[in-house]
């Protein structure tokens, strides 16, 4: 798996790009701004965009959809509760795929399980694949997303975050900003070391 982490937005965004080493095709998760520095970032890689993915539907996270799709002709993918706020907003192009339940997007041989994971925001959503989640705003390192906006639930975002913490202690963390002391962690260290483990239910540790 190829995996790019970068800056592309406000707010300290995290952008990622994640192709297939094989077939050299790729999705951009969470395009926040500067597109031509995705298609620079997308060129080092030697990948071609196939698809883009909103975790959820706040502007530091998409304003970069309409561009972005435009100029690769990507689908754009997100849940469709988020695609709705977009539109009523008036924010980004209409997506191409909207998911309404627990899915799987292909990039090349590739496989992403999808997480519906509610608390952020309405439809919020997580990727996994090969021991790499990547969590948008749901999870953060050492935190979680904020829950004090339209939308925004707390014991929602717990009760996501639980199940996030199912997958294998080793899985990667790719978080939506760089919030924390490291740009990645895994799930083990989150149930270790989250300020939020206790409160959410899945602290393990003395």
């Amino acid at each position: 798996m190829i995996i790019r982490q970068f800056y592309a937005g406000p707010l300290d965004v995290f952008c990622y790009i994640v192709g297939c080493e094989k077939t050299k095709e790729a999705l951009v998760i969470d395009p926040g701004g500067d597109v031509d520095k995705i298609l620079a970032e997308a060129a080092r890689a030697g990948v071609t965009i196939k698809h883009i993915v909103n975790t959820h539907h706040h502007w530091d996270h998409t304003g970069g959809n309409t561009e972005l799709k435009s100029r690769t002709g990507a689908r754009l993918i997100m849940h469709a509760a988020e695609d709705d706020i977009l539109q009523q907003q008036k924010a980004s192009v209409p997506a191409d795929v909207r998911i309404d339940s627990e899915t799987s997007i292909n990039v090349g041989q590739l496989r992403f399980q999808v997480f519906i994971t509610p608390g952020h925001s309405p439809g919020g959503i997580c990727l996994y694949a090969q021991g790499q989640l990547f969590t948008g705003d749901t999870l953060f390192v050492g935190d979680s997303g904020r829950t004090d906006l339209p939308g925004g639930h707390r014991p929602t975002l717990g009760a996501s975050i639980r199940r996030l913490m199912e997958l294998p202690g080793d899985t990667v963390v790719w978080p939506g900003h760089d919030y924390g002391p490291t740009p990645s962690s895994t799930l083990g260290w989150e149930k270790r070391n989250n300020v939020n483990a206790k409160e959410y239910g899945y602290f393990v540790g003395d």
